[in-house]
């Protein structure tokens, strides 16, 4: 793929601006970047005009510190092409894959995306979209892949900060019923998973996104099932980590304190809770060609439990992702794609999980890349050419 070397930077205004509006994204269309102020639909168009006259793949990378804007950049950069563009597929439902694709940031902003120290909204993974297109230059399809989630949020959160919306626009958001049907109550002070209990976001309605997080689901095809599985496994989640261990007096080994609090979570889970009991008390282990149980203490069969909330949103994660990219996917053929990258934002914060470091790793090495083709390079143009300049070293590579 060619990436392009050009560059917008962007300011976060923290502000709703007037300048996203269907007017503003045509007047941007087809426009030189001399013709027009800056703008991220100028990016947008440079890279469509690009790809339809070089018959070439292209890239846009957005990068920045926790806050800078770049998932709202992103979504901005898709409202574009889905504007312009036009589509050739049309979902068997009766809706188009412009809005199916829009629609796919809700839903996982809904189970990806955090409150941090910086940021509101920020995203605790990072993902690469790939919009397909045909020979005309029409949307046939798109998929998305993703990098990095941040899964130690689940069962810890700094101070102020709070896990993933899903929870509390779960327990804001839905019924009586739908509470009741997944055992809960509208409290996030009632989980120990929520650490920081009911954690107050002006900017954030959990009620309204709850809502918008259901319509956008079922514009992507997710049945009125899947969506139940997937908010009482959400549910069970925030059971299990009620789940509190106590030490045995005759042994090592540890029993629950309350068995009703994992006896919910099984009950989410469509799974026995004797066993799964068993399986956190004394796990099965192979030992040389035999399997035997092996006895755990309190903090050993916590920190199961940690580590199994941990996978199982995991792989909510992913079937979420899986099933927006199965309603993107379509038979038409993919002759070009424009690849957009937003990657989660660099923070240091006072305790930093190994995914944060992670996260603050790949910023690293994406600014070098960027120091490195817009900087270094450049540089090395102006001693070809024998233009006299005062040689800047940007560093080493990590």
């Amino acid at each position: 793929a060619v990436v392009s070397t050009q560059s917008t930077g962007a300011i976060n205004p923290y502000a709703r601006l007037p300048i996203y509006t269907k007017e503003v994204i045509m007047s941007y269309r087809g426009k030189r970047r001399t013709e027009m102020p800056p703008h991220i639909y100028t990016v947008a168009d440079e890279s469509y005009q690009q790809m339809i006259q070089q018959r070439e793949n292209q890239s846009i990378l957005i990068t920045g510190e926790s806050g800078a804007g770049k998932t709202e950049n992103t979504k901005k950069v898709i409202q574009y092409f889905a504007s312009i563009c036009g589509v050739e597929a049309k979902a068997t439902d009766g809706s188009h894959l412009d809005e199916q694709l829009v629609r796919c940031n809700p839903v996982l902003e809904c189970f990806g995306n955090a409150k941090t120290i910086k940021n509101d909204n920020s995203s605790r993974f990072g993902k690469f979209i790939r919009i397909h297109f045909g020979a005309q230059g029409k949307i046939h399809s798109a998929d998305i892949e993703r990098y990095l989630l941040e899964k130690a949020r689940v069962t810890y959160q700094n101070p102020d900060e709070r896990s993933f919306h899903i929870f509390y626009q779960m327990l804001k958001g839905m019924s009586e019923a739908e509470l009741q049907e997944c055992l809960l109550t509208n409290k996030p002070q009632n989980y120990a998973l929520l650490s920081n209990g009911d954690v107050t976001v002006d900017s954030i309605n959990d009620p309204e996104l709850f809502q918008e997080t259901k319509q956008c689901m079922e514009v992507l095809n997710f049945s009125q099932e899947l969506q139940s599985k997937i908010f009482k496994f959400s549910a069970g989640i925030l059971h299990l980590g009620n789940t509190e261990m106590k030490p045995n007096k005759r042994d090592e080994g540890c029993s629950v304190v309350d068995p009703q609090c994992i006896e919910k979570a099984c009950h989410m889970f469509g799974i026995n809770a004797v066993d799964m009991t068993k399986a956190i008390i004394k796990p099965r282990i192979k030992v040389g060609s035999e399997y035997v149980h092996k006895g755990q203490n309190a903090n050993q069969a916590k920190h199961s439990i940690h580590a199994l909330c941990k996978s199982i949103f995991e792989k909510i994660f992913k079937l979420v992702l899986d099933m927006c990219n199965e309603t993107l996917e379509t038979k038409l053929r993919k002759n070009f794609f424009i690849g957009v990258l937003d990657i989660a934002g660099f923070e240091i914060f006072d305790f930093n999980s190994f995914e944060q470091l992670c996260i603050n790793l790949t910023n690293e090495k994406i600014q070098q890349f960027f120091n490195h083709h817009m900087f270094t390079l450049e540089q090395e143009e102006y001693r070809k050419e024998g233009i006299k300049w005062d040689f800047i070293d940007f560093g080493l590579d990590l």
